[in-house]
C-alpha cells in the first residue's frame, strides 16, 4: 500500500476562503473513487493550526503503480489544473506501508 500525502498553501486571495476551497476539492477529489483504479481512499482536510500551509491531501493506493497512473489520470489532471489556480505552493510525500 502507498500513502500519497500533499500539503498546499493557498494564494493569498483565497486563504480568507480555506474552508470552502477544501470543501470543493474534497468532493472533487472523493469523485475519483472508483475512477482511478488503485485509489482506496482520499481525503482533503484545512490545517486548523498556524503553519506554512493550509490544506492537506491524503490518498491511499493499492501500489507504487497505482500511485503513479493516478498522477497521469485525465480525470486528476483535471483537478490538479483547478488546484494549481488557487496555491501558490506545494509539497508532497510519499511512502509505503503494510495495513
Amino acid at each position: 500500500m502507498v500513502k500519497h500525502i500533499v500539503l498546499w498553501k493557498l494564494k493569498e486571495s483565497q486563504s480568507r476562503n480555506a474552508a470552502g476551497v477544501a470543501a470543493s476539492l474534497r468532493s472533487r477529489f472523493k469523485s475519483l473513487l472508483g475512477v482511478v483504479d488503485g485509489l482506496t481512499a482520499i481525503e482533503v482536510g484545512v490545517n486548523y493550526k498556524d503553519g506554512d500551509y493550509d490544506l492537506c491531501l491524503s490518498a491511499d493506493f493499492s501500489s507504487k503503480e497505482a500511485e503513479a497512473a493516478y498522477q497521469q489520470h485525465p480525470e486528476h489532471l483535471k483537478i490538479k489544473e483547478l488546484v494549481h489556480s488557487v496555491v501558490c505552493a506545494r509539497t508532497a510525500f510519499d511512502y509505503e506501508y503494510t495495513s
